[in-house]
């Protein structure tokens, strides 16, 4: 048997990473087991079904880089094949015309809710003749006696009482397929032999079952992924912060990052934290995943995504970063080489906006001094250190502006003014930088450049001045 799996979001808004969670656990177990992936959009809610979000979603898909093999299927160009599905079952006596009024399923669900009984359709139109020219929907005559049994992968052997499920409506008066027919139409329509989808799906599960084997198909095997939940436990959404896979990539994080993050949200391999995708392909396993919902931590996925940035080709975060670097207004050919910045300052930055940010001052001049920085480090003390370096730094060529050679200087002048290292190059470094965190002295010089050090220490030695004379 070949392996068959299929992500199927219904285009309604962005990729949740929720979904992506989802997507990622077919993928891998499609990939694992030398089978496909399908991509299917489930767009027959055409009020709420947009082609931005559609859009959205296969941009979120090819930045994770989930790619599938099939697809995308719409089901919105597949109305034909779901009528003729329904018309086998009514001519089967497997569904029947159903025109009861909203007033009399209204008064229905009044009275089992009173009676404290499971809301649901009585069959009231199962053996009455409706009129196929008056407006009406179509139900399934789902079996009334027996047990429905999913043999779940994640959650075991759930089983569900025939009786408690209802005559589901397969057309809506309008005309349009519901959820429950298409999804089985298509899984069988398909081919597709594992359905991993979450756990909000399985009471759709002995429905989805029961039409399957009307129509003489067997079905899937099943594996419902519990939910994710933000830290205060409730169900992860807007409120607990970003929650579309874009906006993600937008903060600065990383494609492998995020998919780290996700495949640990209920599943693991010992204490192994860090996985790359050949990794999880060959470890991944269904059986594996807890059946408890995971709760979304940013910390950790901030850990990762540091993890990556600091451990990845430098030219490759380089290009990641270009983009963040021009949302600063900055155009990173106008200064050093964005990969020798991304060396120096890979392990201070846990997304690529920070590492934006923090870079900004090898580009550009940077508006006003960190006060407790500046308080601590420009003071009288620094003006006799910050002129002599001046002095020994302007003398030094455009080609010797260099590490080593930047270092050497540093040293001599805090060895000729009989001063520890620190005393010299803390406050040359909020001089050159603003703030008093940098790379090390000699490489954070290398990439700022001759002119702009000169021009921020004879800024450095005018505030210092200034400070003085404020308070004399």
């Amino acid at each position: 048997m070949t392996v068959r799996t299929r992500f199927a979001p219904s285009p309604t808004g962005y990729l949740h990473v929720g979904g992506a969670r989802t997507a990622l656990f077919c993928f891998l177990f499609a990939r694992k087991h030398g089978g496909q992936f399908v991509l299917r959009i489930e767009d027959t809610d055409l009020e709420r079904s947009t082609t931005e979000s559609v859009n959205a979603i296969m941009e979120g898909m090819t930045w994770l880089g989930l790619d599938y093999d099939e697809g995308p299927f719409f089901q919105t160009q597949r109305f034909e094949r779901y009528q003729a599905v329904i018309d086998e079952l009514l001519d089967k006596g497997l569904a029947y015309r159903c025109n009861c009024s909203k007033e009399r399923l209204d008064r229905l669900r009044d009275t089992q809710m009173a009676a404290k009984v499971k809301p649901r359709y009585d069959g009231h139109c199962r053996a009455r003749a409706v009129d196929p020219n008056a407006p009406h929907v179509i139900r399934f005559s789902n079996p009334v006696d027996g047990v429905v049994v999913v043999d779940d992968m994640i959650r075991g052997r759930v089983a569900f009482a025939n009786a408690e499920l209802d005559d589901l409506i397969l057309r809506r008066s309008d005309g349009s397929p519901t959820y429950n027919l298409s999804v089985v139409v298509d899984d069988a329509d398909m081919g597709i032999t594992h359905v991993i989808r979450g756990d909000d799906h399985l009471n759709n599960t002995p429905r989805q079952i029961n039409i399957l084997k009307a129509l003489g198909q067997t079905p899937p095997r099943y594996a419902h992924v519990p939910m994710i939940l933000g830290a205060d436990g409730a169900r992860l959404s807007k409120r607990h912060g970003a929650v579309s896979v874009v906006a993600y990539r937008d903060l600065g994080y990383l494609p492998e990052a995020l998919l780290n993050y996700l495949v640990r949200l209920g599943w693991s391999h010992g204490d192994q934290e860090v996985f790359s995708l050949e990794e999880m392909i060959e470890l991944f396993d269904l059986e594996a995943v807890n059946k408890a919902a995971s709760s979304f931590n940013t910390d950790k996925l901030d850990w990762l995504n540091q993890h990556y940035i600091q451990h990845s080709d430098p030219l490759r975060i380089a290009r990641l970063l270009s983009p963040h670097m021009g949302h600063l207004g900055i155009d990173p050919t106008e200064g050093p080489d964005l990969a020798e910045v991304v060396s120096a300052q890979a392990a201070r930055a846990k997304t690529l906006t920070e590492l934006a940010a923090i870079s900004a001052f090898c580009y550009e001049d940077f508006a006003e001094y960190d006060a407790d920085s500046a308080k601590k480090h420009l003071r009288p003390v620094a003006r006799e250190p910050l002129a002599r370096l001046r002095a020994e730094l302007d003398m030094l060529a455009l080609q010797d502006w260099q590490q080593e050679t930047l270092h050497h200087v540093v040293e001599r002048v805090a060895s000729d003014l009989g001063l520890n290292l620190g005393k010299v190059a803390q406050p040359l470094r909020v001089a050159i930088v603003g703030r008093a965190a940098s790379p090390g002295i000699d490489i954070t010089l290398q990439l700022v450049g001759k002119p702009a050090t000169m021009r921020r220490i004879d800024r450095a030695l005018a505030f210092i001045d200034a400070r003085a004379a404020a308070v004399n």
